[in-house]
């Protein structure tokens, strides 16, 4: 066995093979120390006449190379350090470009960031047909940008507008998607890859004439006025979608417009500077951190020292939005066949119109073909009774917060399952011992809790009561993974953590509206913070009553700073339910004739009538940083009050569930990563200052007292 990762085969036809294979990896990154290997490489076949063409090819059997080692980076001390780290990149690129030879790249499997820099060097790129080959780059996703001219090749092979997209957006193309945008040359099977690559290879360096655009891409693109508005377009998007708090993008766009105006030198000179900075820049840093996080916790079963049983067969109760969600992410991510109960066919019918319009938009995209949505609508049965449950491996129940109701499921589960069957209740804030209490083998207990949409949000909370088995903890949160979440482990208590947090934060938007500050002022204070939406809108989306019922139930187990002002009251006694009736803070019918749906920027306008309802004239008093420090401290102190208690196992748990659970602002790492930016000493300060105003419920918790104290943190990093 070797220690090096690339090698070099001649073939008898003059044919080079030019094979990367990390060494004790399964997947290939690149590092920067690879450099000597590649030059040595390149020196051999620059020496070597016999040398007609040469194919690049990963040693790897299920990916190419799947970007570059993220963990150089923070080994960088300045910024200028990072540049050079991009220079580097970009001078091995150069040699591979200059190559008298063609050079293919045959790509199978992830080809992700620095690896499809590398390829897009290349002259030629074959791509195989296997649904996991994907292309992109996602540098964006991690603060930063493609560092070794990614910035200047992809606009001239797919055109400026297309690569803005990709690269603002960190979107990865299937195989066929980029045939058709010009990134790779042909798609074909696996078993043909090699041979199809040096067939081109034969062919000689393939002759491009530039990009072919339609007529509206050639005048937006083809000449200087129409690049400016195309870059000015893009300029205006980010700014809109990030508020300004993510520098990358727009540093993405200037390196495009340098290269695109002043040449690929100048612009290889801007991206390596641009890319030395964004890598020392605190967002990357934090961004990075939770790349890092998220990798390790997917290498933890929840249970140590317990390997999880594989879920063969599961089921699901109760067809509503939340449970035809689970249905369809157990069947499409998770490729398990899933049984669906109801207590009518109508809810049946209605988880599986969930999964089949999913699967329909898929196919439309192209993303899927009709006959692999079918097979995963086939793997999708319901029914009004408990057939089919016998070697159901797994049951998560999806129904009313009632812990009556719940406690009959866990008994008809029990009575109609395997004695080793999990049940997993899904329920938002009633604890799971509570509903274990009902259950002859509690060990086998679990909750298990998705936000929603169940398809798009990323974050499942695996809650163990006192008598969950490690063995049903392992296997569920496995079954979580396989299902695209990622799962923390929490204690059991009522609201977990998420709702927790998430509940005084709500309530404490809901104070402020009683005081006085319009319903538009307070989301708009949030989303410039960097919440994805306001609170006034999440209200509506997740359903006033929702709130209302879960309010009362968090205030009798976790105490009265719990307790919600009197809105929510007032708000369902004139049925105001949010979006899902039509009727909450925002309006969603009989719109001002002024209100125009299709441009993006416009607002649903409020309901004024709501004001009335509460009985309150907006006035507007504090300015929006106050709006967003009071509703953000309380969810700050409730996190770290949440660690106190043992509810989460670590500040990393608590940073990961805030992001994928409630949107908390990536750039800043989670509530437990802003408190240390913040310091314990400041936060403890601020919420003594709102406590001598609001009272008990802005009272510090123990440890952020202590912290402050001590000059503590968090993180020791």
């Amino acid at each position: 066995m070797t220690d090096k990762t690339f090698s070099f085969e001649l073939r008898e036809d003059g044919i080079g093979i030019i094979s990367m294979d990390v060494p004790g990896e399964s997947m290939n990154t690149l590092k920067a120390a690879f450099a000597e290997e590649i030059r040595a490489i390149l020196d051999q076949i620059r020496h070597d006449s016999a040398v007609k063409g040469l194919v690049l090819v990963s040693g790897k059997p299920d990916s190419f190379i799947a970007g570059a080692d993220i963990g150089m980076l923070d080994k960088c001390e300045t910024s200028e350090d990072a540049e050079a780290l991009s220079k580097a990149g970009h001078a091995i690129c150069a040699e591979l470009e200059a190559l008298k030879v063609p050079l293919i790249a045959a790509i199978h499997g992830p080809c992700l960031g620095g690896g499809l820099e590398l390829a897009m060097a290349c002259h030629g790129r074959v791509a195989s047909d296997w649904d996991k080959t994907a292309l992109g780059l996602p540098e964006v996703q991690l603060g930063l940008l493609p560092g070794s001219g990614g910035t200047q090749r992809l606009p001239r092979l797919v055109g400026i507008q297309k690569a803005l997209d990709m690269m603002l957006t960190g979107k990865q193309l299937r195989p066929k998607q980029a045939k058709k945008t010009g990134l790779v040359d042909e798609v074909v099977p696996k078993s043909i890859l090699l041979d199809v690559a040096i067939a081109l290879a034969k062919k000689g360096k393939p002759q491009r004439v530039g990009v072919k655009h339609g007529l509206k891409d050639k005048l937006l693109e083809d000449n200087g006025v129409g690049r400016n508005i195309v870059f000015d377009q893009a300029r205006k998007a980010v700014l809109k979608k990030t508020g300004g708090h993510y520098p990358a993008p727009l540093k993405i766009i200037d390196c495009v417009r340098v290269g695109m105006t002043d040449g690929m030198a100048a612009g290889l000179a801007v991206e390596a500077k641009h890319f030395g900075e964004l890598v020392k820049s605190p967002e990357s840093k934090q961004l990075r951190g939770l790349f890092f996080a998220t990798t390790q916790m997917k290498k933890e079963t929840g249970a140590e020292g317990v390997a999880p049983k594989k879920v063969h067969k599961a089921a699901v109760l109760g067809g509503g939005l939340m449970g035809g969600g689970i249905a369809n992410v157990t069947v499409t991510k998770a490729g398990i066949p899933t049984r669906i109960k109801d207590i009518s066919e109508q809810g049946i019918s209605h988880a599986y119109k969930y999964s089949y319009d999913l699967l329909m938009k898929k196919v439309k995209r192209r993303h899927l073909s009709k006959a692999q949505a079918q097979k995963q609508m086939m793997m999708l049965s319901g029914d009004t009774q408990y057939r089919g449950f016998h070697d159901v491996d797994l049951v998560v129940e999806a129904v009313f917060e009632d812990l009556e109701l719940k406690h009959q499921m866990v008994k008809d589960v029990e009575s109609h399952c395997r004695p080793d069957t999990i049940f997993a209740s899904n329920t938002s804030s009633l604890p799971i011992g509570q509903i274990a209490q009902a259950a002859e083998r509690p060990e086998n207990v679990i909750g298990l809790h998705y936000f929603s949409p169940v398809d798009k949000m990323p974050l499942a909370e695996i809650i163990a009561h006192e008598g969950t088995s490690p063995q049903t903890i392992a296997t569920t949160v496995a079954f979580a993974r396989r299902q695209g979440k990622t799962p923390i482990v929490v204690k059991d208590g009522a609201g977990f953590y998420v709702n927790r947090i998430l509940g005084l934060y709500m309530n404490e938007a809901a104070y402020l509206l009683m005081e006085g500050e319009p319903v538009e002022k307070l989301d708009k204070a949030l989303t410039a913070f960097g919440m994805p939406v306001g609170p006034m809108t999440l209200l509506d989306e997740v359903g006033i009553d929702v709130g209302a019922k879960i309010a009362p139930i968090l205030e009798k187990e976790l105490g009265e700073r719990f307790q919600a002002p009197a809105a929510f009251d007032k708000l369902l006694a004139d049925g105001r339910k949010g979006k899902k009736v039509q009727k909450g803070f925002y309006q969603y019918k009989d719109l001002p004739r002024s209100w125009n749906p299709f441009k993006k920027q416009s607002r649903k306008p409020v309901d004024e009538s709501v004001y009335q309802v509460l009985g309150i004239s907006p006035a507007g008093k504090l300015d929006p940083e106050a709006i967003a420090e009071r509703t953000l401290l309380q969810m700050l102190n409730e996190a770290a009050r949440c660690l106190e208690e043992g509810i989460i196992q670590s500040a990393r748990d608590g940073d990961i569930g805030a992001i994928f659970g409630i949107g908390f602002p990536p750039f800043l790492g989670g509530p437990f990563r802003y408190m240390d930016k913040l310091g314990a000493k400041a936060v403890v300060a601020k919420l003594k200052a709102l406590e001598s105003q609001h009272g008990g419920r802005f009272t510090p918790c123990a440890l952020l007292e202590k912290m402050a104290e001590e000059g503590g943190s968090f993180y020791q990093d």
